[in-house]
């Protein structure tokens, strides 16, 4: 039988055409977010569609304590000082030392509830040292330690319509994955990083990470989650009409 041999440039091309010619055959793909009918949407589609069929769920590379680098929070704002329907809500609360925060769990789901952080803290925790590619052009080595999101999901329970998993926070951003990235065990709620809590400048009291993803889909200042059956673009306060990709695997 012949090798496979390595994947060279030549073999990722064909299998990203390959990919292409498999999209081409659907006519819905329920897996799909819509793409607007413009260029720059037909790309995330394809780009989805080609990571899909060439990484599954393979998982990104872990690095050691050894690898940890500085990490800048740039174009962060702390939502209290801001001027959005959560600031209030997010100033008392931060007050408090986050003693009163909660995330709301909702939707497409059998259990709708809310965590408190030290309920989220008594789940199965994960910790891992990661890469964090920024839009901007830099990147980031840090430890985050959270629990999977696929385990508060499974406390909640599913139902069988479930297809994407919407985040919003308190500085009224929104966005949204779908179930691969949403289950995949590297996809963590974390609260904290480099072994202490999670900074403020870093989302604290919670974010989310998305580490098969560019890092803007690693929400910070995580305020509700939301399991929908229907893809949501997030309006005026996601990503698509903000001029951003809605998937960005890396």
């Amino acid at each position: 039988m012949k090798s496979n041999g390595p994947i060279t440039r030549r073999r990722a091309i064909i299998a990203g055409l390959a990919s292409l010619g498999g999209l081409a055959l659907w006519k819905t793909p329920r897996e799909l977010p819509p793409t607007y009918g413009n260029i720059l949407r037909m790309g995330d589609t394809f780009t989805y569609a080609a990571q899909r069929a060439l990484l599954g769920d393979a998982l990104v590379k872990e690095y050691t304590l050894a690898d940890l680098t500085s990490f800048p929070a740039t174009g962060t704002v702390d939502p209290a000082v801001m001027d959005r329907s959560g600031s209030a809500d997010y100033r008392r609360l931060k007050d408090q030392g986050f003693a009163g925060w909660q995330l709301s769990v909702e939707g497409r789901v059998a259990r709708p509830r809310t965590f408190s952080l030290n309920e989220l803290k008594a789940l199965p925790s994960r910790t891992q040292i990661t890469r964090h590619t920024c839009e901007e052009g830099w990147t980031a080595i840090g430890q985050w330690t959270g629990v999977p999101l696929s385990v508060v999901l499974d406390a909640v329970g599913l139902l069988p319509s479930a297809r994407f998993v919407l985040f919003r926070s308190f500085d009224d951003w929104t966005d949204s994955i779908d179930l691969l990235d949403a289950l995949h065990p590297q996809t963590l709620l974390a609260y904290g990083m480099n072994g202490r809590d999670l900074p403020l400048a870093h989302g604290a009291p919670l974010r989310l990470r998305v580490e098969r993803q560019i890092g803007y889909k690693s929400m910070k200042y995580l305020r509700r989650i939301i399991v929908t059956d229907e893809f949501d673009d997030g309006g005026k306060d996601g990503n698509i009409q903000n001029g951003w990709a809605w998937y960005t695997g890396i």
